[in-house]
C-alpha cells in the first residue's frame, strides 16, 4: 500500500477521516524534501505531540522529573561536521522524547563522567591523529591516570575522519577503546566514518535512538514525556551542507605573476538573497562537478560507454543516472582513496599494483599522487559500470578558507584559491574544485555554497588584543579577512604577520593590500620569508627564529597566535618554532615550553587552521 493510501484509510474514533485532502497535501508537501533522519524526527515530533495533546490535562508544568535519565551527547570538532552530526542527532533524540544534554567536549567538566549513564561520542580528528583543539583537555584527562572506573556508563562513540591519513578515526578510537577499558559498556559499536559520512552517521543516530528510547522516556504512570525542542535562530539561513545555496559566480582573477610556479585566484561570489552569514575564520563549503572531459577519459580507459545506467544514492535515495553523468556530477574521481588502490589491486592482479597495496604506506602516498584516472589506466581490469560506481567514494565539497569579511564587502564571500595541478605522463591533471573554480565556471553561473562556521578559529573579543599570524601561501586567506574585519571595528591591538611563497615578485599576494594596512598603521608589522629569492632557502618559521625575543614578547602581553596553511610541514615547522622561542625567551625546559603552549591552547590563544 502506497503511504497516501494508507493516510486515506485511516479513521479517528469517530470514523472520520484522519487527513482531509487539503491537509494530507500539505502534509506530503511539508515532508516531500526530508531526509530519512529529518522524517524520523518529524514522526518523534507528531507522536509526543499526540500523547500531549490525549494527555494535557495529565502533565503539570514540572513534568520534567517524570524523565527517569539524560542521554549526554558530546562532539569533538575542528571545522564543525562532528558538531552538525551531534547536533541531527540531538534532535532526533529529542523528538523522541530523550531529555539530552548535547555540549562541546571543551564545555564539558571531564570529571561528571562518573556520574553519567548514557553518554554518545561524536569526534572528528585532527592533523595526524590529534584530536581537535576543543577536545585536547577532555583527551588528556580521559586517557591519563585520574580517569574513573565506569561500570555504569553505556556509550558509543561515532568517529568521523580521511582514510587518505594515517591515523584514520584515531580520535574517535581513542575514545572508545578508553570508555571500553575503563568498565563502560557499548550501547552500539563505534562507526568510522570516511569523509563521505553522512549516510553512515545518519543509520548510526537512528538506530542508537531506536534503542534507547524507550530506557530513557520511562516516566511516571500518565504523563507523557517531555519533548525539549530544538531551537532555531531566527537569522539562520535555512542553506546548509545538505542544502546549498545556488550563489552567482562573480570573479576569478589570478593573483601570481605570469613567471610564477603557482596559480593563485582571487575568487568573488554573490550571496545576495541566501542569508548566509559568516565570520572571519569561518570557512566556505564549496559543491563542484568534475571535469567533463577528464570523465570521457576514465569511461574510455574503463572500454565502458557513458550511456549505460548505474544507480547511485542522492540525498540517501537511490537514483538511475547514466554513467557520465554519475561520474560528473556524484562521485569522487580527482582524490583517489587508498582503499580504491587496494580494490584495484586485487581487480587487476596488477604486481606492481598489489606491490604497492600490500604497504599502507605506500598506498596512501600512491593515492595522493594519482587520480582514479591514472590507476585504472596504469593497470587494466574489466568490470561492469554499476561496479566501477559502487568502488567509488562520494563526490564531496571542498571547505576554503573565507578571505573576507562580511563588514567590508557585505553580501560577498571571497577566497583565495590555489589551484591543483601537476604532470602525469602526458597529461595535466587538475584538481577536482579548484579546477573548477579557476577554469570551468563562467562569471555569471551559479555555484552550490554553504557556509561551515569554526568556532576554533577566531579573532579576541578584545580589539586592543594584539595578534600574530602566520600565513604562507594561500593560508593568507584568513587573515585578509582578519584585517577587514579589525579595520571596520577600528581595534587597536597591534596585528603582525609573517607571510611566505616563493618569490617577492611572482607570489607575493594581495601585496598592495597589505602595504596599504602597514600604512594605514592598521597592521604593525609585516616579515616576508620568499624562500626561491636568495641561495638558502629561507621560511616563516625562520623569519620568526629571527625575530624570538619581540615573538615572545607579544605573547606575553597577551597576543593570540594564529597558523594558516599547509598541515604536513610547514604548520609542524612552525609549532616547534614557537616551542623553541618559549623555551629560550622564557628559559624554560621542553616540558615546561610545552606546558605553556597548551596554557596558550586552551586560552584560545593558539588556534589553528590547517590542512
Amino acid at each position: 500500500m502506497l503511504p497516501e493510501q494508507h493516510l486515506k484509510n485511516q479513521t479517528n474514533s469517530n470514523g472520520a477521516s484522519a487527513l482531509d485532502a487539503s491537509q494530507l497535501a500539505q502534509l506530503q508537501q511539508a515532508t516531500a524534501n526530508l531526509s530519512s533522519l529529518q522524517l524520523a524526527w518529524a514522526s518523534g515530533y507528531l507522536a509526543a505531540k499526540s500523547e500531549q495533546g490525549q494527555n494535557a490535562q495529565l502533565a503539570p508544568a514540572s513534568a520534567a522529573v517524570a524523565v527517569a535519565k539524560t542521554l549526554t551527547i558530546l562532539y569533538a570538532s575542528q571545522t564543525g561536521n562532528a558538531k552538525g552530526v551531534a547536533s541531527q542527532l540531538a534532535e532526533v533524540a529529542k523528538a523522541a522524547g530523550i531529555t539530552v544534554n548535547l555540549k562541546n567536549v571543551a564545555d564539558y567538566k571531564a570529571k561528571s563522567l562518573k556520574s553519567e549513564t548514557h553518554l554518545l561520542i561524536v569526534a572528528s580528528t585532527n592533523g595526524e591523529g590529534e584530536p581537535p583543539d576543543d577536545a585536547i583537555e577532555f583527551h588528556e584527562f580521559l586517557l591519563g591516570k585520574k580517569a574513573p572506573k565506569l561500570p555504569e556508563l553505556r556509550y558509543s562513540v561515532l568517529a568521523l575522519g580521511d582514510s587518505s591519513y594515517e591515523f584514520f578515526c584515531q580520535t574517535g578510537k581513542d575514545f572508545d577503546e578508553r570508555l571500553k577499558a575503563l568498565g563502560a559498556q557499548q550501547v552500539a559499536p563505534r562507526v568510522d566514518c570516511d569523509v563521505d559520512y553522512d549516510e553512515q552517521s545518519q543509520e548510526w543516530s537512528l538506530t542508537i535512538v531506536e534503542s534507547l528510547k524507550d530506557e530513557l522516556t520511562q516516566a511516571a504512570e500518565g504523563l507523557a514525556p517531555v519533548i525539549d525542542l530544538p531551537v532555531t535562530a531566527g537569522a539562520a539561513s535555512q542553506y546548509t551542507k545538505q542544502n546549498p545555496f545556488a550563489a552567482e559566480f562573480l570573479l576569478s582573477q589570478k593573483i601570481t605573476g605570469r613567471d610564477s610556479a603557482k596559480d593563485v585566484r582571487h575568487i568573488e561570489i554573490d550571496l545576495d538573497g541566501s542569508g548566509l552569514t559568516y565570520q572571519a575564520g569561518d570557512a566556505l563549503g564549496v559543491w563542484f562537478e568534475n571535469d567533463a572531459q577528464l570523465v570521457d577519459e576514465l569511461i574510455a580507459a574503463l572500454s565502458l560507454n557513458g550511456d549505460d545506467k548505474v544507480t547511485v544514492k542522492v540525498a540517501s535515495e537511490s537514483q538511475e543516472l547514466t554513467l557520465k553523468q554519475a561520474l560528473v556530477e556524484q562521485l569522487e574521481i580527482t582524490q583517489t582513496a587508498p582503499a580504491f588502490i587496494e580494490y584495484w589491486a586485487n581487480l587487476s592482479q596488477d604486481k606492481a599494483l598489489l606491490a604497492v597495496a600490500e604497504d599502507k604506506n605506500s598506498a596512501r602516498e600512491y593515492a595522493a599522487n594519482h587520480q582514479i584516472v591514472d590507476v585504472v589506466k596504469a593497470a587494466p581490469a574489466k568490470l561492469s559500470a554499476q561496479a566501477f560506481v559502487d568502488s567509488l567514494r562520494k563526490l564531496t565539497p571542498r571547505l576554503y578558507s573565507i578571505a573576507s569579511s562580511q563588514a567590508e564587502v557585505e553580501e560577498e564571500v571571497h577566497l583565495t584559491v590555489g589551484v591543483v595541478q601537476y604532470q602525469q605522463d602526458d597529461n595535466t591533471r587538475t584538481g577536482g574544485a579548484s579546477g573548477f573554480l579557476s577554469h570551468r565556471l563562467e562569471e555569471g553561473q551559479k555555484v552550490r555554497v554553504f557556509v561551515e562556521h569554526n568556532d576554533n578559529f577566531r579573532l579576541p573579543e578584545n580589539g586592543d588584543t594584539p595578534v600574530i599570524m602566520v600565513g604562507p601561501g594561500t593560508g593568507v586567506a584568513p587573515f585578509r579577512a582578519f584585517m577587514q574585519q579589525r579595520d571596520a571595528q577600528e581595534a587597536q591591538g597591534d596585528n603582525w604577520l609573517f607571510f611566505g611563497d616563493q618569490t617577492f615578485t611572482q607570489d607575493f599576494l594581495y601585496q598592495v593590500e597589505w602595504q596599504g594596512y602597514l600604512k594605514s598603521g592598521l597592521l604593525t608589522r609585516i616579515d616576508l620569508a620568499f624562500s626561491r629569492d636568495q641561495a638558502e632557502k629561507i621560511y616563516v618559521q625562520d623569519r620568526l627564529r629571527e625575530h624570538a625575543a619581540e615573538v615572545f614578547a607579544w605573547l606575553e602581553r597577551g597576543a593570540h597566535f594564529y597558523i594558516c596553511g599547509d598541515m604536513s610541514r610547514m604548520a609542524k615547522d612552525v609549532e616547534a618554532a614557537l616551542l623553541d622561542i618559549i623555551a629560550e625567551q622564557g628559559q624554560l625546559d621542553e616540558s615546561q615550553a610545552q606546558d605553556y603552549l597548551k596554557d596558550l591552547r586552551n586560552a584560545k590563544r593558539y588556534q589553528k587552521d590547517v590542512y
